[in-house]
């Protein structure tokens, strides 16, 4: 996870169930959206989805300690333009729960705040989505400057919210820490677009139906 033990300690480490809560409606919203474009079997599988994919970057893609955290590939964007908004957040949730659970016991009390850091820049994100991509496109047909655009908005939101939270807990003394991080952890912004191109590429030669009801319906229809 993002978010050390003991970054942020005692009362302070409150704030993190509010920004979750909220975090987590607002989850709720698009969950519910995804239900309505499509069915409750469709959601269920693309949240699994994405839980898996979470606990692999997590987990077992390489990540490395950098500053006030680490660094992790997390593709977040990927995630979006595959499975939708709602499956996605949900599936980044369950998938840090999982780990902490059962992998990572000592992240829990942290949970919150990496769900907040994950979650706010995802729906960031989407929101963007409808600016920056045309009501007439096809996720499958977007262009390296546009995913490159939802990759920035998703990882810097990413490195923004683990600012706060360091920041919040350390006080500004832990700035230069919270810089060597957000230097490192922008160079995955080079390599997630790449990696989103390339999926939406096989899927669009999938384009024939083989991935109905594990993709979002605007992979393939649009808007």
């Amino acid at each position: 996870m993002h978010i050390e033990p003991g970054l942020v300690d005692g009362s302070k480490i409150f704030l993190s169930y509010a920004t979750a809560t909220t975090a987590s409606l607002a989850g709720a919203h698009y969950l519910w959206q995804a239900v309505k474009e499509t069915n409750i079997v469709s959601v269920a599988l693309r949240s699994l989805v994405a839980m898996v994919g979470t606990f692999i970057f997590f987990e077992v893609l390489p990540h490395f300690a950098v500053g006030v955290s680490e660094v992790h590939l997390i593709l977040g964007s990927t995630l979006f333009l595959l499975l939708g908004a709602g499956p996605a957040a949900l599936g980044l949730a369950l998938g840090l729960l999982m780990q902490g659970l059962f992998f990572a016991p000592s992240d829990l009390p942290q949970y919150g705040m990496n769900l907040t850091t994950l979650l706010v820049p995802m729906f960031a994100m989407t929101a963007v989505a409808h600016r920056v991509i045309a009501p007439g496109t096809a996720y499958v047909d977007l262009s390296y400057a546009q995913v490159a655009k939802l990759s920035l908005v998703f990882q810097g939101g990413v490195v923004a919210w683990v600012a706060f939270w360091a920041i919040y807990g350390q006080g500004f003394g832990a700035v230069s820490s919270v810089a060597t991080f957000g230097v490192a952890y922008m160079t995955v912004v080079l390599l997630e677009p790449l990696v989103d191109l390339a999926l939406l590429a096989g899927a669009k030669a999938l384009r024939g139906g083989a991935l109905a009801g594990l993709t979002t319906p605007r992979l393939y229809a649009a808007a």
